[in-house]
């Protein structure tokens, strides 16, 4: 039986990758361990999984300055060391790294075992941590066409991200009954994220009297962001989250509305869900979700409308726009080569490790 670490948190977009490729890596007879931080996301997602969890001291490596910047690099320093007795007692023949800073201490102990190590980078640019972690790392994996020029080129696989199975399994009739839709509107489904997203919430709302001329809407608005005087709207259904019926919505659903984190729009493009991306400014991150959207925009598989550009009636304008070439979108992201992305993480998981 082959071992195998699993490495990656701080957001659940560093954990919901590996997640995706547990049942394939239990079926093909791995050892699974995970190690994560102590206090992230990732430890209660994992141990809901059943998989052994092991936590290990993490710093954060920030761009601007922090009375932690001083002593975070000796978390990280009791991380590595941390990091290193576990791979000594578990004896992986592979480590595999999602990112996250918890994830460099696990790769430099790794490549100091002489453990072969495959990264994934999930954004368009590599991300600080994955930058660390790459010259340990025996082949980096990415989702976007224009990464590869930003890896290097021996270790670059282009390879998509890994999808959660259960989200193309949703059920249509189930989904019709949890929101009271009918079948004569087609559905427009709005997400924002767990915490939501108040400026996209605010134009979908006030670009509402236009929309529902058309669409039926299932709006995720995060928590605490309910309108409670839109309740009662005819057509219109909020919720402050969904998790065991985001299947079945998105097998209701025609078109989406999202922001442009890199896992989100990976699965809309495996259900073939034609969006309208809203990037996160680059005045409130370091500009990913831009570069992503402007990508997907590029492949033909998305629309993008910026943030500082978002108003009512350009939001009213876009889906429109969006809607009369649903089936131009859909077929360009059927041509797209990365349809499988775990078997093929999985082959090259297979092919390291030996």
């Amino acid at each position: 039986m082959k071992k195998i670490i699993l490495t990656g948190g701080g957001t659940a977009g560093h954990v919901t990758p590996n997640i995706a490729l547990l049942p394939r890596l239990q079926a093909a007879g791995y050892d699974i361990s995970y190690i994560g931080s102590t206090e992230g996301i990732e430890k209660k997602l994992i141990q809901a999984q059943n998989i052994p969890y092991y936590s290990i001291s993490s710093g954060k490596l920030r761009r601007y300055f922090s009375l932690k910047n001083f002593t975070d690099p000796f978390r990280v320093l009791k991380g590595f060391s941390e990091a290193s007795h576990l791979i000594k007692t578990l004896k992986p023949d592979i480590v595999f790294s999602k990112g996250g800073f918890v994830s460099v201490p696990v790769v430099l102990a790794a490549r100091h075992h002489h453990v072969p190590v495959i990264c994934h980078e999930s954004d368009l640019t590599p991300g600080l941590a994955n930058k660390l972690s790459m010259p340990g790392a025996t082949k980096v994996c990415c989702n976007f066409p224009e990464t590869l020029a930003y890896l290097p080129p021996k270790k670059a696989v282009l390879t998509g991200c890994p999808i959660r199975r259960e989200l193309t399994e949703g059920n249509r009739a189930a989904a019709l009954s949890l929101t009271g839709f009918t079948t004569s509107k087609p559905v427009l489904m709005v997400m924002g994220g767990s915490l939501g997203a108040a400026s996209v919430n605010q134009a979908v709302r006030a670009a509402l009297p236009e929309l529902l001329k058309d669409w039926q809407i299932i709006h995720l608005c995060g928590k605490g962001k309910l309108d409670q005087s839109l309740i009662h709207t005819k057509g219109y259904i909020q919720y402050e989250y969904i998790q065991k019926e985001l299947p079945d919505l998105f097998a209701l659903c025609d078109l989406v509305i999202s922001r442009a984190g890199a896992n989100a729009i990976c699965e809309l493009l495996a259900l073939r869900k034609p969006a309208l991306l809203i990037p996160l400014s680059a005045k409130a991150s370091r500009g990913d979700q831009i570069q992503n959207a402007q990508s997907f925009e590029r492949q033909g598989f998305s629309k993008v409308l910026e943030e500082e550009a978002l108003t009512p009636t350009a939001l009213v304008a876009a889906v429109k726009e969006l809607s009369s070439h649903r089936k131009d979108y859909i077929q360009a992201m059927e041509r797209c080569p990365q349809s499988d992305a775990i078997e093929t993480i999985l082959a090259l998981i297979t092919e390291t490790a030996r």
